[in-house]
């Protein structure tokens, strides 16, 4: 059916189209010009970290942070069992074992208090998932990584902008993803990018993302001809992506204000509404600035949950659920996930429901659902 307020409109910023039609007209539209490299720059200097390279996706971003940390047949590899498909593939796709942990309660995040006690001799890397752009705990766990040496994973698909305790999320790990697919706060359809704290890995990182060659050096002017010299693949998005992106980021105060408005307009109206029906809205820890990538309800039951999202759908209004737990999935099962293994995790999952968020969502809009909400 056709919904009056979708789940999600990709963010437009003013800038879109004029920068397309520029990489357009200037002829180069393969990766690694103009505006890629002014999209490094602007991640760079807003995040504070080495290097940032574009990708064509967050999961190609995870699939290049597993070859840069060696990730081989009979690792284990600890990351929440709540998150996207991505988040596990880039190391199963290693040949790595994903062992699954389950979230807290409050945040959704990865539990800390459960992550110590799934390290073994074989752990080669701990990825943490900000979910909804909430940090997770941040020191915990990277005193428990530090303890171990074993590096950090920031999947940080939601969180661009966020932070814990001050520091930009996407610096806490030796590597992170970052998302710019459609849904995401900022966009070109498809994209991502990986984010790089250690400066040792960024030669590395170079001839990774350019199909195991060093072409950029002989672009550079650093080598006579560039050659294949490791493991690699094709990650770099055009500049026709490039361009677009640009934009929103040059545009990101406005978006993020935007967004933060309207999460705040959610927070505000449903406060009472919730309570009086045991329904949870998200939690944000006074140590974390969120990245206002979403608003979600947790729902007392499974079947309170399809009430209001059949209810909410008559009013022309599409909410939906999130991810299923991947230790009960049939892929989690190969690996050994059971029912029962992350308890948290599998309830949160019957219970989720995302409520329309997207930037340019109008007043008349956020009435619309928030007075569905209220008649249900």
């Amino acid at each position: 059916m056709s919904y009056t307020i979708p789940f999600n409109r990709p963010t437009q910023t003013p800038d879109d189209g004029a920068y397309v039609q520029q990489a357009l007209a200037s002829g180069k539209l393969s990766g690694d010009g103009p505006f890629t490299q002014r999209c490094h720059r602007l991640l760079e200097e807003a995040l504070g970290v080495s290097k940032a390279l574009l990708t064509t996706s967050c999961t190609h971003a995870l699939e290049m942070a597993a070859l840069l940390l060696n990730i081989e047949p009979g690792d284990e590899v600890i990351l929440p069992s709540f998150t996207f498909v991505s988040t596990v593939n880039a190391f199963v796709l290693r040949g790595a074992r994903p062992v699954f942990a389950d979230i807290r309660p409050d945040t959704l995040c990865i539990d800390e208090q459960h992550v110590d006690a799934l390290i073994t001799e074989r752990t080669r890397a701990i990825v943490v998932v900000h979910y909804a752009g909430v940090s997770c705990e941040m020191d915990e766990i990277g005193r428990m990584a530090a303890r171990a040496g074993i590096p950090i994973v920031e999947d940080n698909a939601h969180g661009l902008f966020g932070r814990y305790r001050g520091r930009n999320l996407g610096t806490f790990g030796r590597v992170a993803a970052l998302s710019f697919h459609e849904t995401k706060n900022l966009t070109c359809g498809e994209g991502g990018a990986l984010l790089l704290n250690d400066p040792l890995l960024l030669e590395r990182a170079e001839i990774v993302r350019e199909k195991g060659t060093d072409r950029s050096k002989f672009f550079r002017g650093e080598v006579d001809k560039y050659g294949w010299v490791d493991r690699g693949s094709s990650y770099l998005p055009s500049e026709l992506l490039a361009a677009m992106l640009t934009s929103q980021l040059e545009h990101a105060p406005m978006v993020q204000a935007a967004r933060q408005r309207l999460w705040c307009r959610y927070e505000s109206a449903l406060t009472d509404w919730a309570l009086a029906r045991a329904i949870t809205l998200p939690t944000v820890p006074p140590w974390c600035e969120q990245s206002f990538h979403m608003f979600y309800l947790l729902l007392p039951s499974l079947e309170r949950r399809a009430s209001l999202v059949a209810h909410l759908k008559r009013h022309g209004i599409l909410a939906v659920s999130h991810y299923q737990p991947l230790h009960t999935s049939k892929m989690g099962h190969a690996f050994g996930g059971q029912a029962g293994d992350c308890p948290v995790t599998e309830r949160v999952a019957d219970r989720i429901l995302r409520l329309p968020f997207y930037t340019n969502m109008t007043e008349i809009e956020e009435e619309t659902v928030l007075d569905g909400l209220r008649t249900w």
